[in-house]
């Protein structure tokens, strides 16, 4: 286990944790609030809709091979450096983004926009840990994680009302007065580190890693439209993401120093800590990327309602985090998680009895509980993954931890959607199945007129039904494999240790160079 020095005190705390909230808060607008605009992007741009979501996947692609880089620059040129040459970055692809004229200028901006962006969660994490002591570290993390959580839920009510009441390019205009302060404020009050490490590049180790990493996400991103593996396409992208995956491995635990520091994976706590956030990224947000389409194609909602109604998500994560900070030095870290996952269970087990005619209530309760349990996890999880962490390990944890959360989330998103594109043809074949005329369910008075089968305009009338009811039969089974999900991941919570127990191995060195 490391033992810390003692943090000295900034010249001003609470104005680099504002800067800090503002960066990531930024960042994590930027990962939703393009996806409302794309509509409108594509009528602006002339492209289609396959060829405008590339606006989408070319940010993802560059923010995750970017993202585990991050910790070499900090810790080869110091985080306050690294900090403000990814703000000014990401401020000014912004800009470019919203002055493009064409699909390649934009899909162009937008690489170099996930390019800068991929290191600013990262190092706004580490920046929170380098300022506050061990035992002050709760309350930061609890007030990082409220604009982690609440960026991804104000960005389609934002995004909305910028593309509706204005132009998409604010979408991403939005993000230079942001950017600015932020600039200024990392400037005046981040104090200077030195850096931790000399070591040169892995470059062979990285440039694997990105090629694994960019094939993957082609693979998430592209496998819905392209019918998964039944396409070559979608083949091909698997077996180099595989092959790429496992040559890094082996270069990894070969090469001295690699691009992976191995002290990290001989943390028990960082590692556990680790998988869990991955499991929360598959589970937990993809919820986000479902949800609105459910309400907006089922239930007829517009997208600035839709977003209103998903917002005490956002609340409830606020009110927990607050909570959480204040009493997490006195509550075993471990018992606030898996009272945040079964705060998860709960809701999930609740959304599977969403119905088509249930009323606003319902999405906003389940979202307010969800909130609620995003606090109690997210926090004591990030807590114990770098308390126990040699602080010269930390700008490299705080990458790979930030990029196997993006992981979970695409990974997340895709699986949902999968399952549920084959969940809708499976429950709207069987009830196309029973659709015949000895049915007594379909000579009753109200079905024979506008949806008789004896009509074009019936039959089309009962196959629309017949889709809307598996959708959200779908949607429900759906939330109930997250049930199942959630109550999986708590036996992990079994392998952390609270920070101060004593190793349960020998200490190993601590950092590689």
């Amino acid at each position: 286990m490391s033992i810390e020095a003692p943090v000295p005190a900034p010249v001003n705390r609470n104005m680099i944790t504002l800067v800090v909230m503002l960066a990531a808060i930024m960042t994590m607008l930027d990962s939703t609030i393009a996806n409302v605009a794309l509509p409108h992007m594509a009528g602006s741009m002339s492209a289609s809709a396959e060829q405008i979501n590339w606006v989408l996947t070319s940010y993802i692609i560059a923010a995750a091979i970017m993202t585990p880089v991050t910790g070499w620059f900090a810790g080869r040129f110091g985080v306050k450096h690294t900090f403000l040459i990814a703000i000014i970055g990401f401020t000014l692809a912004s800009a470019l983004c919203g002055a493009a004229q064409n699909l390649a200028e934009i899909v162009l901006f937008r690489v170099a926009q996930g390019m800068f962006g991929a290191g600013m969660m990262p190092l706004s994490q580490a920046v929170m840990l380098d300022t506050y002591p061990v035992k002050e570290r709760g309350q930061a993390m609890a007030i990082w994680g409220m604009g982690v959580t609440v960026g991804p839920i104000l960005g389609p009510v934002l995004g909305g009302w910028l593309t509706d009441d204005f132009s998409w390019r604010w979408v991403f205009y939005i993000n230079l007065p942001i950017g600015a302060l932020c600039v200024a404020g990392v400037a005046a009050f981040l104090p200077a580190n030195r850096p931790t490490h000399s070591r040169p590049l892995d470059w062979v180790g990285f440039l694997m890693l990105a090629v694994a990493l960019a094939a993957f996400q082609l693979m998430l991103d592209r496998g819905q439209q392209n019918d998964w593996f039944s396409s070559g396409e979608t083949v091909a992208e698997g077996v180099v993401a595989a092959c790429a995956l496992w040559m890094f491995v082996v270069h990894t635990v070969t090469k001295r120093p690699s691009f992976l520091p191995l002290a990290l994976l001989r943390d028990r706590n960082f590692v556990t800590a680790t998988l869990v956030n991955l499991s929360l990224g598959v589970l937990v947000f993809p919820v986000m990327a479902i949800l609105p389409p459910m309400l907006e194609t089922l239930m007829g909602y517009p997208v600035l309602e839709t977003g209103l109604v998903t917002a005490p998500r956002g609340l409830g994560s606020i009110v927990s985090m607050f909570v959480v900070g204040r009493i997490i030095n006195r509550v075993d870290p471990r018992v606030l998680i898996i009272t945040g996952l079964g705060i998860y269970a709960l809701s999930f087990r609740a959304m599977s009895h969403f119905a088509l005619n249930m009323d606003w209530h319902a999405v906003a309760t389940t979202g307010f509980v969800q909130g609620l349990g995003t606090g109690m996890v997210f926090t004591p999880v990030t807590v114990l993954a770098f308390g126990t962490l040699n602080p010269s390990l930390r700008p490299d944890a705080t990458g790979f931890f930030a990029l196997l959360r993006s992981v979970g989330n695409s990974a997340g998103i895709s699986l949902l959607q999968a399952t549920y594109t084959r969940l809708v043809q499976t429950v709207h074949n069987g009830l196309i199945g029973r659709l015949t005329p000895d049915n007594p369910m379909l000579r009753t008075p109200e079905m024979a007129g506008s949806m008789s089968l004896s009509t074009q305009a019936g039959m089309m009338s009962l196959n629309a039904e017949a889709t809307r009811q598996a959708s959200m039969v779908a949607y429900v089974d759906l939330y109930q494999l997250l049930f199942l999900g959630a109550v999986g991941v708590m036996p992990l919570i079994l392998f952390l240790r609270p920070i101060g127990a004593p190793p349960a191995s020998p200490p190993m060195a601590a950092a590689e160079h």
